[in-house]
């Protein structure tokens, strides 16, 4: 997992902790305060929400105890694609540029060009450098590739 993708977790949690939980416990007790909780909709709705929130505060807690975070920018620069780094890229069949970093699954957002290091591309593009061509088979079918620039941001 990148820096940036560690501290996103982070943040996520503490807007969990700090406000999704007060705001669940508040929703349970009005809820509560409506009488006969077997027909009581919005006392559900409440401890689904609960429910959601305390899953996803574990997930969150298990992938950070786990996570290996590594700085990009600790790194000596080179012009070798690995995790972290964000890769130019040239398409040699339409010509057309492409830039990428390769983070980890939890991070990954293609609209914003971070891929996850388990992606097809990402996976064709690990130990390769600058000016290789790449050849990568994605569900569309082959496309080949030149490695333009690798930085370390």
């Amino acid at each position: 997992m990148t820096v940036g993708g560690a501290a996103a977790l982070r943040a996520e949690l503490e807007s969990l902790k700090k406000v999704e939980r007060p705001r669940i416990v508040k929703a349970i007790a009005e809820a509560r305060e409506h009488g006969d909780l077997k027909e009581n909709a919005e006392y559900h709705a409440a401890r689904e929400q609960q429910s959601f929130a305390e899953g996803r505060i574990q997930e969150i807690e298990g992938k950070l105890a786990d996570a290996q975070v590594l700085d990009v920018k600790a790194l000596p620069p080179s012009d070798r694609v690995v995790f972290g780094s964000t890769v130019s890229l040239l398409n040699l069949d339409t010509e057309e540029p492409s830039r990428y970093q390769i983070v980890g699954d939890d991070e990954a957002d293609v609209k914003s060009g971070k891929i996850s290091v388990n992606s097809p591309i990402a996976r064709g593009l690990i130990g390769k450098s600058v000016g290789d061509d790449v050849v990568i088979k994605t569900p569309a079918g082959e496309s080949e590739f030149e490695i333009d620039q690798v930085e370390y941001l």
